[in-house]
């Protein structure tokens, strides 16, 4: 761990302070139910001030690290927040602060992992393929992009051998669609039409097969 000077220890420990209250939970719903509405202007301010008035949550979770760099944590922690929000389904019955803190948490972790140098291990933040544009695409960020908190636990602990030992818990279908999805194995990435097609089943269907499928990965690999 980086060693703090007494002047960045206050820092860390004031950091937040400057940044609006949390909204009250009245008024967090309000915003949600505006940042659901069709009207892309209610939309835009609901996300603003629903960003703006979780900053102190991003501040509070840097904190937890410990570190000088508290500048690029809170950068980089807000960009979890966005993400976070942007995701968040409320009929899941999960509080904003409980699924917000995850996606920031991650987003540091993901960030602090990138900038050390490799060891030789095998990650998940290893290439396994390129976009349409030529960048390089690991296979975090291919789970990242579908659910910024179900594949916590993959993404802090697990490494690539892991997820492909708990895929042997699905049945050959779910397999299939995972692998399609997601482009593993060397393949391309598929959308869920797509492979509706060549399984001659519904969107809807590959839809349902594929959530059930990640949700006995959750259960395996959180275990």
């Amino acid at each position: 761990m980086d060693k703090q000077t007494p002047a960045t220890k206050d820092k860390v420990q004031n950091i937040g302070n400057s940044y609006p209250l949390p909204l009250e939970p009245h008024e967090e719903k309000h915003y949600l139910q505006m940042y659901a509405s069709d009207c892309e202007r209610e939309r835009k301010i609901a996300r603003d001030t629903l960003i703006e008035r979780n900053l102190r949550l991003v501040a509070h979770i840097v904190k937890k690290f410990n570190r000088p760099d508290t500048e690029d944590l809170i950068s980089i922690g807000t960009i979890g927040l966005i993400k976070g929000i942007s995701s968040f389904k409320p009929d899941k019955g999960t509080k904003l602060a409980t699924y917000t803190s995850r996606c920031i948490e991650n987003e540091i972790r993901m960030f602090l992992r990138s900038t050390k140098k490799s060891n030789g291990d095998w990650s998940i933040q290893d290439p396994i393929g390129t976009d349409r544009e030529g960048n390089s695409i690991t296979l975090e960020d291919k789970l990242a992009d579908d659910a910024c908190g179900l594949f916590d636990t993959v993404s802090l602990k697990m490494q690539v051998e892991q997820l492909y030992e708990a895929m042997q818990q699905l049945d050959e279908r779910e397999r299939d669609i995972i692998l399609q999805r997601y482009g593993l194995a060397g393949g391309k990435e598929t959308t869920q039409r797509e492979i509706g097609k060549t399984m001659n089943i519904s969107r809807s269907y590959v839809s349902r097969i594929e959530k059930k499928a990640l949700d006995k990965l959750q259960k395996q690999l959180s275990s």
